[in-house]
């Protein structure tokens, strides 16, 4: 439970009080999606369970752009709990990555995502950065990033109940990353037409890409709709955000 705001819990914050922190952060996050179009950049809130494969993603994502032979500029943003592990483990991969350390918080905000920016040096010349959410499947679902995406991770060993079990974050899903894959020869139980069928019943528009970011498998679809949404992400004038943003 996430001690500053209740996540939910009217017993712990009132409604009141969690519609006027809902509301300042959907002012911050229309903030943070201002920059992110001034300057071009792809942000992928990147959510999912603990060791459902979020920072194996941004590696394996990295890795297969090189094996293309194109270069756009990956970063991160890597929402923690307590440690620096997730962010040492994608600088060690030459990805420039930035700890956002939250307490007790169990998922990001606004504030915290717009105060790394601050922090993380040239994040305006990426051309997508991963918003790599607090490890959980029920409250990064609801607080705005100012993200141009949602992306879900869920592990082919989580199963496929999952979606019907937590199915707010599906619903705001864009697309989700099915990971994992290169395990389903030792988990005979699992069936990827299931968790399609549960994914159908969750997702407004069900988009899902089975990966294994061991071996590659699934990373290039995955890669060409990063790619689309490039192309589709909304850009506006650094005159437009001064603008939009007078007294921010």
């Amino acid at each position: 439970m996430c001690d500053s705001c209740g996540c939910g819990d009217p017993e712990i914050v009132t409604v009141e009080i969690q519609e006027r922190i809902l509301a300042g952060n959907a002012r911050t996050a229309a903030h943070n999606r201002e920059h992110f179009a001034a300057h071009g950049v792809l942000a992928v809130n990147l959510m999912g369970s603990p060791g459902s494969g979020k920072t194996a993603l941004i590696e394996a994502t990295a890795r297969a752009y090189a094996a293309r032979g194109e270069a756009p500029r990956i970063g991160a943003l890597s929402g923690d709990l307590d440690t620096d592990l997730d962010g040492e483990r994608l600088r060690a991969a030459g990805i420039p990555a930035l700890t956002i350390t939250t307490g007790s918080a169990c998922h990001l905000d606004a504030k915290l995502v717009h105060q790394a920016l601050h922090r993380m040096r040239d994040w305006h010349d990426l051309d997508i950065l991963f918003i790599e959410n607090v490890g959980n499947l029920v409250c990064p679902a609801v607080y705005d990033l100012g993200q141009t995406v949602n992306v879900v991770a869920l592990s082919v060993t989580e199963g496929a109940d999952k979606p019907l079990k937590y199915p707010v974050i599906f619903r705001v899903a864009d697309a989700v990353a099915l990971t994992k894959i290169d395990l389903l020869p030792h988990l005979p139980e699992v069936d990827l037409d299931q968790i399609a069928r549960a994914l159908a019943r969750t997702m407004p528009e069900p988009r899902s890409f089975a990966i294994s970011a061991r071996d590659g498998s699934g990373v290039p679809a995955w890669i060409d709709w990063l790619e689309a949404k490039r192309v589709k992400a909304p850009v506006i004038s650094v005159r437009a955000l001064a603008e939009a943003s007078h007294g921010h």
